[in-house]
């Protein structure tokens, strides 16, 4: 009888799936692992009384190659109408970095993986700025310039529909941000984003991380990188959006302040969570203290939201997650 040290030494896999929740799921899963050699290794499973669907991811060890059991599994998925992927532990994914100016998210994302607490490949980054092109060639890593040369200044970075995120202007303005950049005015955002998909098809990206990456997304963009875009947002959601997130706290006198990493919809901030964090502040905070604050937490957040999704941990169960940590 082989022992668990000869199984842990086989190829590792994680599968995930969701589908309709009826019996026999797990059973089937588990029974289709044993007869193809699979050990377990961690599983986890829900079930969604409200939507009525089933999660389940399971990490476990094989000596046939994906390919086998891919196709072998098919007709199992196909019997329980199951959304699926089966993913090699040893095939890193492949990260694109979108950024803008502000480069503290960038950094801790650059350091982790330079360090190895995020087992990513970074192929490239992408940005509408030239301010962090040298922190990029430091981490020897190909720095893509896609300005929006052509748009008119008070267009850049509207917020709104097809929106994430918001320009370094809008964020020091004193006013609240200007109406929706209507779809179809901005040829050479047309351009860029037209760029931008080339690239991570030619890069065979798996993950878009805008790391403060300040420019709203089109929504045909928003739906291609559906499920495999994060962005961070600078508040608990669903508050404070728009201008100057941290005065808005200030002048409001708030007693938490906090930050929000959620995938990328048609709809600005709206996206499914992934994590969110707090921490607690007072009246002897000023802005700036609160800013402060706000970007350490950002960076714990969006780190945390990286690693769940590059372990497959993420399960969309429509506009929520489902969360195996």
């Amino acid at each position: 009888m082989l022992q668990a040290n000869e199984f842990m030494q086989k190829n590792r896999y994680i599968l995930t799936l969701s589908c309709p929740d009826i019996a026999g799921i797990v059973a089937a899963v588990s029974g289709f692992l044993r007869d193809n050699g699979g050990f377990i290794l961690e599983s986890a499973q829900f079930g969604d009384p409200y939507s009525g669907r089933f999660f389940m991811r399971t990490y476990f060890s094989a000596a046939k190659p994906a390919q086998d059991l891919e196709r072998k599994f098919a007709t199992i998925a196909g019997h329980f109408k199951m959304d699926w992927r089966l993913y090699d532990t040893a095939v890193k994914p492949r990260v694109l970095l979108m950024v803008s100016k502000q480069g503290h998210c960038f950094n801790d994302i650059l350091h982790r993986y330079s360090t190895g607490n995020l087992q990513i490949e970074i192929p490239a980054v992408v940005s509408n700025h030239k301010d962090l092109a040298k922190m990029a060639e430091w981490y020897e890593i190909p720095f893509h310039y896609l300005p929006l040369e052509n748009l008119p200044p008070p267009l850049r970075g509207r917020a709104g529909v097809g929106g994430h995120g918001h320009t370094e202007e809008l964020e020091n303005a004193s006013t609240p941000p200007p109406n929706p950049l209507p779809q179809g005015e901005g040829g050479s955002k047309k351009l860029q984003e037209k760029a931008i998909l080339a690239l991570t098809e030619d890069l065979k990206i798996d993950l878009i991380v805008l790391a403060r990456y300040m420019q709203i997304l089109s929504s045909g963009v928003a739906e291609a990188w559906r499920g495999r875009a994060i962005n961070i947002h600078h508040s608990f959601l669903p508050s404070f959006k728009g201008a100057k997130p941290y005065h808005q706290a200030y002048e409001r006198g708030v007693k938490i302040i906090g930050a929000t990493a959620h995938y990328i919809t048609s709809d600005l901030d709206e996206g499914p969570i992934i994590d969110q964090e707090i921490t607690r502040v007072d009246h002897t905070h000023t802005p700036e203290d609160l800013r402060a604050l706000g970007q350490d937490i950002e960076n714990q957040v969006l780190a945390r939201a990286v690693k769940l999704h590059i372990e497959h941990r993420v399960l969309l169960n429509g506009n929520k997650t489902v969360i195996f940590r």
